[in-house]
């Protein structure tokens, strides 16, 4: 249990980072949609190292590796923008 809860903090730090680093017109705004890419790049982070073997079944992933999936999952989301399979909700009036 303690694991999630530390995933969705260490996500939602990973998230900021990324939001602020991350280049480009289309960035995700908001609390909760930071929070939630930060998450699922935490998430993804943990489960490619573990499926790879850097981390046991009971770790999740570090900072900068949740970063990184972060970074991942906003590269993603800003393609599904752009492609307009998906609206921006920082952007109502935008592409």
């Amino acid at each position: 249990m303690w694991n999630i809860i530390w995933m969705i903090i260490i996500g939602f730090i990973a998230g900021l980072i990324a939001r602020v680093l991350s280049p480009g017109p289309n960035e995700p705004k908001g609390f909760i949609l930071t929070t939630v890419l930060g998450i699922a790049g935490a998430f993804l982070a943990t489960f490619i190292g573990q499926t790879i073997g850097w981390y046991r079944l009971d770790q999740g992933a570090g900072l900068i590796a949740a970063t990184v999936g972060a970074f991942v999952v906003l590269f993603i989301w800003n393609r599904l923008v752009v492609h307009r399979v998906v609206r921006d909700p920082g952007n109502p009036g935008g592409p």
